[in-house]
């Protein structure tokens, strides 16, 4: 018997929404049914472009159509929360693109959403269904090396300072700790767990957003140093220092990429992965899944993990003085 196919729709129609439209074209049993923009025009050349049936001018519009089974968020991080009950109301499973939202506050009320409704709700944390991403979690969870003793991750970049766009506007959550400091941390969060203490210092654009944020994340026995920028272009590397070597995926570890094993002789292997999409398509297919089961949350990627994620990311906003009014 062949699996449901399942309707998507996409709030949403930038950058993002375009490499999850072109990786869901991929995946069996399932299609594209409609985009929607604030801008109609925009949404009907996604549409054509990505071969979406409908096109709409307005996100209520498109959670209003009966079609729909799923429904991918990908605008700025801070309409996420009330695109997402928007959707939940209306019943549409809820793929929210990362950050969840930008406090725990409103990931809460989004969880609230999505269990009075009975809706599945699943934060678009893509990198964790990456089978890189997968393979060194259970390396470490393994002990393949032994314990982890420091993780060191980074992502940085250098965009032109446009305060105009979404990237650098704080009313937006703009800013490299949101929009890319979240891999580091996450990183650190799934293979570490929830720090002890943290300790971080940023700089900052002339708007208020910040520039880079410097992290360390301490634990028991292991210490986690992690780097967001946007000042400069970084390896973009997380290496695990283990006791008896080194695990590292190598650049740009949030996205498909290889994985080099240095044992505490020198010895030395690089396995890839050869994923020839950008990657979107392992988190849909666990979506899918999951909505044909008729679940609410996802096992790989609950509640608890988004909640510790966006807890650890107020906490390191505490401490270097940040906020988004």
């Amino acid at each position: 018997m062949s699996a449901k196919t399942i309707n998507w729709g996409i709030i949403g129609a930038g950058r993002i929404a375009a490499k999850f439209a072109e990786d869901l074209n991929s995946v069996s049993n399932c299609q594209l049914l409609a985009i929607a923009s604030r801008d109609l025009e925009k949404a009907k050349q996604f549409a054509l472009t990505h071969k979406a049936q409908k096109a709409y001018g307005s996100y209520e519009a498109l959670v209003d159509d009966s079609g729909i089974d799923a429904i991918y968020i990908a605008t700025p991080h801070s309409f996420h929360k009330p695109h997402s009950l928007l959707a939940l109301a209306q019943h549409k499973a809820v793929l929210c693109e990362k950050p969840f939202a930008m406090n725990l506050e409103e990931v809460d009320a989004m969880i609230e959403g999505s269990k009075a409704n009975n809706t599945l709700l699943m934060e678009a944390m893509w990198t964790m269904f990456l089978p890189h991403f997968q393979y060194v979690l259970n390396l470490v969870k393994n002990g393949h090396f032994g314990k982890v003793l420091k993780l060191e991750a980074d992502f940085g970049f250098n965009p032109e300072y446009d305060e105009t766009s979404r990237v650098f506007k704080k009313s937006l959550g703009g800013g490299s700790l949101l929009d890319i400091g979240i891999y580091p941390v996450f990183a650190a969060l799934s293979t570490l767990g929830v720090p002890k203490s943290i300790t971080a210092e940023a700089t900052y654009f002339p708007n208020g957003t910040d520039a880079t944020c410097t992290m360390e994340f301490n634990y028991d026995d292991a210490q986690a140093i992690l780097k967001s920028t946007f000042l400069e272009e970084t390896k973009t590397e997380a290496i695990f220092h283990c006791e008896r070597g080194l695990i590292k995926m190598n650049g740009r570890f949030h996205q498909p990429t290889t994985v080099t094993l240095i044992s505490g002789n020198g010895d030395y292997k690089t396995k890839d992965f050869n994923c020839t999409r950008f990657g979107y398509n392992y988190e849909i297919e666990h979506f899918n899944t999951l909505l044909r089961q008729g679940k609410t949350e996802s096992p790989i990627m609950p509640f608890e993990t988004s909640r510790q994620l966006i807890h650890i990311l107020d906490k390191v906003r505490a401490k270097i003085g940040l906020d988004y009014t």
